[in-house]
């Protein structure tokens, strides 16, 4: 058992009156074993239910009252998975918040753009939202011999649940592959109602590629034979599935810094690899850089966000090709960080530090690794 950063924090939130409170994150990554541990903790008195189960989304999108109460008769807490799937489910929360007393309610999905929609628009102030991504390396209980031996299986398989429990590496590579045609792009497919995932995995494989490189829309959309707000509709729709995330260029409205392009990262290596098919060992790949930049940076932003550090990241890129992996800004300051897989020197330190100063400027290899993303 992985124990997860979010749990205690989400214990701490059910305690708190008239607060619904919401785990999001894509599918696999352990939201339901989650929330049966969190129900084993609490004792007897929690009922927990599934969305796509057609009796319980009768009942919790009726909009009447005594058949809530009735449902929840007897229980203190009320678990529902998968949340979204249930009709007008952040209204019906609202009529339990505001007519049980002492109903506490967890609820989970995969999407964040449909169930955060549905759940705070109606409970504006009366929610709190947790977001649960791949396995970060903080949730791994490894001594640091252990964690450097694992290094590459990392940046290999990635940080799904079931991938890092696995045994063999043939079970990883099943598993992932499973995760790629049955349930990465489900929620985009359903939302949108597409039969055809073809198109959407041709544009994440063409991400894969471009790992730390500035994303050309109207570029990929002559790629993929479609208009460029197809390609921007699409990406959006990914990142809030929870498969991919963007940085924008940092700037201070410098004429020589280049900020119109975004860039894409996975949340999970292992996803990344299995959409190019390309499991080999890294000393015999040449897109070691891409992964070890999308691991690093993927990593320092699980960080940030279950630490619930206020940080915004970007990256910096100047005109003249002077760049910058990741920025962060933080009350007025900023650090920058060269992600670095074998390289002990950074090629544009100086020039970012005598451009923003006051700041600083941290090199990230091997060494030092894991003082940034634990």
């Amino acid at each position: 058992m992985i124990p997860r950063f979010i749990k205690n924090e989400i214990l701490l939130s059910l305690k708190k009156p008239d607060l619904v409170v919401g785990i999001f994150g894509a599918r696999r990554t352990g939201k339901t074993f989650l929330m049966e541990e969190i129900r084993k903790e609490l004792g007897d008195k929690v009922l927990m239910v599934q969305g796509d189960n057609l009796d319980v989304g009768e009942i919790l999108s009726s909009q009447r009252l005594s058949q809530l109460k009735r449902f929840t008769e007897g229980i203190n807490c009320l678990f529902i998975d998968e949340a979204q799937k249930i009709p007008d489910i952040g209204i019906n929360l609202k009529l339990m918040i505001d007519n049980i007393p002492g109903l506490h309610i967890l609820v989970s999905g995969s999407s964040s753009f449909d169930l955060r929609k549905k759940v705070g628009e109606p409970l504006t102030g009366r929610s709190q939202f947790f977001y649960l991504y791949p396995v970060a390396q903080l949730e791994l209980s490894e001594n640091f011999l252990l964690t450097k031996e694992n290094l590459e299986s990392r940046l290999l398989y990635g940080g799904y649940p079931q991938v890092i429990t696995a045994s063999t590496v043939k079970e990883r590579i099943a598993i992932l592959t499973s995760i790629r045609d049955g349930y990465l792009l489900k929620d985009i497919l359903e939302l949108d109602n597409q039969k055809d995932s073809l198109f959407v995995l041709n544009l994440l494989r063409l991400i894969a590629f471009q790992i730390g490189n500035d994303i050309s829309f109207s570029e990929l959309a002559s790629k993929l034979n479609v208009n460029k707000k197809t390609v921007m509709r699409y990406l959006e729709l990914l990142e809030k599935c929870f498969v991919l995330f963007s940085l924008h260029g940092f700037s201070r409205n410098l004429r020589t810094e280049y900020t119109k392009s975004p860039r894409y990262y996975f949340w999970d290596n292992g996803i990344r690899n299995v959409l190019i098919s390309n499991f080999n060992n890294l000393n015999l790949r040449d897109d070691i850089g891409k992964l070890w930049e999308n691991y690093c940076i993927s990593e320092r932003l699980k960080k940030t966000h279950y630490l619930q550090l206020s940080v915004n990241h970007y990256f910096w890129r100047t005109y003249d090709q002077k760049e910058i992996d990741l920025i962060e800004e933080s009350g007025g300051n900023l650090i920058g960080y060269e992600l670095k897989w074998t390289e002990s020197k950074a090629k544009h330190q100086k020039t970012f530090l005598e451009t923003y100063h006051p700041s600083d400027f941290k090199l990230i290899n091997r060494e030092n690794y894991l003082d940034f993303i634990t």
